[in-house]
């Protein structure tokens, strides 16, 4: 089992910046990548970014050159930062840990992401 705790949500206004953490822990060691998502009330969940055990990263069109996720092998964290948020960027932002052998996927809470004058 894997346990996901998200930190890092709040309000902030358009153009401002926001940085949300993930941390992970339990049976780690089989990790395959570890991604965000987000929801908007009453509308599917969206995909944010990715990223794999070798580092490589995956961004959605709507945030790419404007989010940037990074991981902390030691800490088993992952953060995304968030800057040049648009209203649009507003949801609940939940982190996603895939492992593998058996392929099995986690989900975290949540923390709310408010972009808005």
């Amino acid at each position: 089992q894997v346990q996901l705790v998200e930190s890092g949500g709040g309000s902030v206004q358009p153009g401002g910046s926001l940085r949300l953490s993930c941390a992970a822990s339990g049976s780690t060691s089989n990790m395959v990548l570890m991604a965000w998502y987000r929801q908007v009330p009453g509308k599917q969940r969206e995909f944010v970014a990715k990223i794999t055990t070798a580092g490589a990263t995956t961004y959605s069109d709507s945030v790419k050159g404007r989010f940037t996720v990074s991981r902390d092998k030691a800490k088993n964290t992952v953060a995304l930062q968030m800057n040049s948020l648009k209203p649009e960027d507003t949801a609940d932002y939940c982190c996603n840990f895939v492992a593998q052998f058996p392929l099995k996927t986690y989900w975290g809470q949540g923390t709310r992401v408010t972009v808005s004058s």
